[in-house]
């Protein structure tokens, strides 16, 4: 998520999406029955998710904090909470971290804030606390703070790109991430089930246009949602693809670790 030179997502503190492949690892090692000292692995991932869910959740808002903010060595007790809406707290419905109402409240803010056919925006277009500037090499402040959503990906590349590739362009590679937490958010309901095909179904009208037949890397967020970045990514297929085979197979009741 880090771009420097300038910083477009500073990641320093306790990002979500490092919190929720934290807590799948220690899940992982306590299946494989891996060998630890002291608190059992089991015992840790409990702790790990009560604090995820303690200190990430925005009641007020629906969906998770993006990140804690906290310089090195704080403890998140003493961090403040990101409010930007991103793609990442998707993850903690799509591991199988969050069940529930919270996880379907976290879903339905990124359909109504961060979809657009075929990807998803990496911030919402809303306003963001703490304040995000984002400055360029020579230390001019490059956006609105406060508000710092870009919907287009396109100018300069240090000084209009770099900034919105994080804060508003759309990927196609977490797409399929939020067409798999909507059908676990809702226990993979038929009509979940449904709608999430539906959804990523929508990739199909990006590979008739720009390089035929593939998934381009990024979309401006703002419409007409122009192509843009790499024509063809791996991570863009391999995502949709895995995503399509799971809604297409009766699914687990956990993801597998």
């Amino acid at each position: 998520m880090d771009t420097r030179l300038p910083a477009g997502t500073p990641r320093e503190g306790y990002p979500i999406e490092i919190q929720v492949l934290w807590i799948r690892l220690l899940r992982l090692l306590e299946r494989i029955g891996a060998q630890g000292g002291g608190e059992s692995w089991g015992a840790l991932a409990d702790r790990a998710e009560a604090s995820l869910q303690k200190y990430f959740w925005l009641e007020e808002r629906g969906y998770f904090a993006d990140s804690l903010v906290a310089e090195h060595g704080k403890p998140a007790t003493v961090a403040v909470a990101d409010t930007a809406l991103r793609s990442n707290c998707l993850f903690a419905v799509s591991l199988g971290l969050v069940a529930g109402e919270r996880a379907r409240r976290c879903v339905d803010a990124a359909r109504r804030h961060l979809v657009v056919p075929g990807a998803l925006r990496s911030l919402a277009p809303l306003p963001v606390s703490p304040p995000l500037p984002i400055y360029g090499n020579n230390g001019r402040l490059l956006n609105n703070p406060a508000e710092p959503y870009s919907g287009r990906y396109e100018g300069d590349e240090d000084t209009r790109r770099k900034p919105a590739y994080h804060n508003g362009t759309a990927w196609t590679w977490t797409f399929p991430v939020f067409c798999e937490a909507l059908a676990r958010a809702w226990d993979f309901a038929s009509e979940a089930v449904a709608a999430a095909r539906a959804y990523l179904g929508s990739v199909e009208q990006l590979m008739h246009e720009g390089c035929l037949g593939q998934i381009p890397e990024i979309l401006d967020g703002d419409a007409p949602h122009q192509q843009r970045g790499c024509d063809a990514q791996a991570w863009g297929v391999t995502e949709a693809l895995r995503v399509w085979r799971l809604l297409s197979q009766r699914p687990p009741a956990k993801p597998e670790a």
